[in-house]
């Protein structure tokens, strides 16, 4: 999947404007940050078969990081990353690649949106992120669909990557309906997400 250097650019910079100054105590409670609950909610189906068959990363934390800095540097592992898998990963359907329902796993070349997340994640986490600062999301697109994102957690608020946009997004910044997410503390667990955000649709003509 390609994408528009320029457009790129100028996506990546809406989204710096975006940021929020990040204050001398974090606080998690910000716009900038979804909500979630705190009691673990019920796993996808192919993220609990994904952790048995690599359960050493579906383990909990040894040490919970809150957020991480976002610095000049950070920032660009974030976008080299995210672009890395956006070009070089052609989107095919598990049920195209694999002739099953959902099945997350590391892309070969190939993969659905849950496998550009888990190669995402993992090549932050290889460049220095603490894993509890990353965690995949399922959302629902406009059109009612499900859908899996990348979560980074940055002391400035939550960034999105996404392999059906080439800039990076704060959240909120997003045309999608966040549903649940990976706990922070425990990579094997899920919590659900409180979005609040009410979309509305232009008539047509309007």
């Amino acid at each position: 999947m390609a994408f528009n250097k320029k457009a790129l650019i100028s996506g990546l910079f809406a989204a710096l404007a975006a940021i929020v100054s990040p204050a001398a105590a974090l606080d998690l409670t910000n716009v900038a940050f979804i909500q979630s609950v705190d009691k673990p909610t019920s796993i996808p189906v192919g993220h609990l078969e994904f952790c048995q068959s690599r359960p050493a990363e579906c383990q909990p934390h040894a040490q919970v990081v809150p957020a991480m800095p976002l610095t000049d540097a950070n920032w660009q592992q974030l976008v080299s990353i995210n672009a890395y898998y956006n070009q070089n990963i052609v989107p095919v359907t598990d049920q195209d690649l694999y002739r099953v329902g959902e099945f997350w796993t590391y892309p070969n070349g190939y993969g659905d949106c849950e496998d550009f997340a888990l190669a995402k994640r993992r090549d932050l986490i290889n460049a220095g992120w603490p894993a509890s600062t990353l965690m995949i999301a399922v959302v629902k697109e406009a059109n009612g669909n499900g859908h899996a994102v990348l979560i980074a957690r940055t002391d400035r608020g939550d960034f999105v990557l996404d392999n059906q946009d080439g800039a990076i997004r704060l959240w909120s910044d997003t045309p999608y309906k966040f549903i649940k997410r990976q706990s922070q503390a425990h990579a094997g667990q899920w919590v659900d997400m409180l979005d609040d955000r009410v979309f509305t649709t232009a008539s047509i003509g309007q």
